[in-house]
């Protein structure tokens, strides 16, 4: 299966079952807080052509989750449709992806964040030629990893640390210089999995 081009793995994944994920899932002893979650869209694009996913560093000087690794994308807006909406908005505004360019597959199941969010991933492919623009003072980088990097369950790790006086498990898949990990890292793992299966 894995000479498959990348456009059929991926939507050969999106028939395999999947539940959805939280950031609370390695740690069972975290009271998962019991409030209203906020809806979000991020997009999971990958180049039709190369297979390698697009992924955002955030700028350091953003008040929440400053140089952290990220897929583009953010909140539902009340003019967003829906999340693949959103993240479809969000990635013209972050990245200058034109939406034109995007063939969405599919939706990945909703993903649950300590910062209140159910996360939506839209698995996307890129066509044609791109060239990143990012948004002053949001995205500090925009870089991209190989396809086989992101399939390869070998290259996923849990982690621990100290988080609010208590003990955090979290999901890794680092890349060279760049420590990708939570929400992004869960949500690339349960797309292994399903590449996979």
């Amino acid at each position: 299966m894995t000479d498959l081009p990348v456009r059929d793995r991926l939507l050969r994944a999106l028939d395999v079952p999947a539940e959805p994920s939280s950031d609370y899932d390695f740690t069972p002893a975290a009271t998962v807080p019991d409030a209203p979650l906020r809806a979000a869209g991020v997009l999971a694009a990958f180049d039709a052509q190369t297979g390698r996913l697009i992924l955002t560093k955030r700028s350091s000087s953003l008040r929440h989750h400053p140089g952290q690794i990220a897929l583009p994308g953010g909140k539902v807006d009340p003019e967003d449709a829906d999340a693949t909406a959103a993240a479809l908005r969000e990635a013209r505004e972050e990245v200058g992806l034109d939406p034109a360019q995007v063939e969405v597959l599919g939706l990945l199941p909703p993903h649950r964040t300590v910062t209140g969010f159910s996360m939506t991933p839209v698995l996307g492919l890129i066509h044609g030629p791109f060239t990143p623009t990012p948004e002053a003072g949001e995205v500090e980088e925009v870089f991209t990893v190989p396809f086989a990097h992101i399939a390869g369950l070998d290259h996923y790790r849990i982690e621990r640390r100290l988080w609010r006086q208590d003990w955090r498990a979290y999901q890794t898949v680092p890349y060279g210089p760049y420590f990708i990990w939570g929400a992004t890292a869960r949500v690339l793992h349960s797309l292994a999995r399903r590449l996979n299966a």
